[in-house]
């Protein structure tokens, strides 16, 4: 009798394959799962924009809200915090957490200023857009003055309504503003 030590070539390859295929169901587990966190951390963003607009027209705007994401990041003039972190406030369109966001609303004709010297808006709406759809996010998100935010599988980006629902798309109930 021999004394046989080691593994087989087939022993080798039977295992190879078995981690393969592990490997393919978390490959496919992990991606959804970073889907799934890039589009909680875009509602999450989005709730902190409807809350710092709520701040801003109690406070600053002389109840009418901020025209851009930057006018939220600009500290008050008594010493007071700016309303929306700066993460989100460094330009027309912010990315974030694998979304795009973008804010517009109607501006003021009476010719009213805020307290940070910003032509203020009577309403406004948010759209969040995955920058790679299907891999940072599969659904579009959006919000507007109602502070409720919709979700939907087209962009909300120029048929987000300033109030009410949009023509498309379902409220996310569970993340109602209050």
């Amino acid at each position: 009798m021999r004394n046989e030590r080691g593994f087989t070539l087939v022993e080798l390859l039977v295992v190879t394959i078995i981690v393969a295929v592990l490997l393919a169901i978390s490959v496919v587990l992990y991606r959804g799962a970073r889907v799934r966190g890039g589009e909680a951390a875009a509602i999450g963003t989005l709730n902190s924009i409807n809350q710092a607009q709520f701040a801003y027209m109690q406070t600053c705007g002389n109840q009418r809200y901020a025209p851009t994401l930057a006018s939220l990041g600009t500290p008050t003039p008594r010493g007071g915090s700016p309303y929306l972190s700066p993460d989100l406030t460094t330009g027309e369109t912010v990315a974030k957490g694998g979304y795009s966001f973008q804010m517009s609303g109607t501006p003021v004709t009476d010719g009213s200023r805020t307290c940070t010297d910003a032509t203020p808006v009577v309403s406004y709406q948010v759209s969040a857009e995955p920058t790679v759809p299907g891999l940072t996010g599969s659904r579009y998100l959006g919000t507007n003055t109602d502070r409720v935010i919709y979700e939907g599988t087209e962009t909300f980006l120029g048929n987000m309504p300033e109030n009410g629902p949009p023509e498309r798309g379902s409220e996310i109930a569970a993340v109602r503003a209050r």
